[in-house]
This record gives structure tokens, sequence and C-alpha cells, in this order.
């Protein structure tokens, strides 16, 4: 991989993180204001991409934090993305 493509990966990977968490203040806005909501599906897919935004929104915009899905699916994004970073640092 070339070298500028290497840093490049830290800003994507903060830039969805970043939309990730901007997704779940926006939905608890709409939920607060009885708008249009954002599907859990999309919430739960963009926090496959972006798990420490999705963790970060949901504890501090205190959103979907009891529904069980949420709960589990989430941090488990986020053990997947530490150990595919493990992974790919011990080769």
């Amino acid at each position: 991989m070339p070298n500028k493509m290497i840093f490049l990966i830290p800003i994507i990977y903060a830039c969805l993180n970043a939309f990730s968490f901007t997704l779940y203040g926006l939905d608890k806005f709409k939920a607060k204001n009885k708008m249009w909501r954002i599907s859990e599906k999309s919430l739960i897919g963009v926090s496959f991409f972006g798990p420490v935004g999705a963790l970060l929104g949901m504890q501090y915009f205190r959103h979907k934090t009891e529904k069980p899905s949420f709960r589990f699916a989430v941090p488990f994004f986020l053990l997947l993305h530490v150990l595919f970073v493990l992974r790919t640092n011990l080769r």
C-alpha cells in the first residue's frame, strides 16, 4: 500500500465514527421532537463501520442504550474492529 494511503486510513475511520456519532444524535433529536426517525437497521449498519462513534453516541445522547440489539451489537462490532487491528499488527 502506498505511504499516502496509510495516512488516509485513520482519517477515513475517524470520519466514519464521527458520522455514526452524529447519526445517533440526530435520531435522538428526532425522537424528542416527534419527527421522522432513522431506522434501527440503518443505525446498526452504520455502527458496524463506526462502532466507536456509535458507542459514544449511545452513551452521550442516552439513546438506544436499553435496546438489547444495540447493547450487544455495538460492543461486538467494536470488539471485531479491535481484533482486526490486533491481527493486522501482529503479522
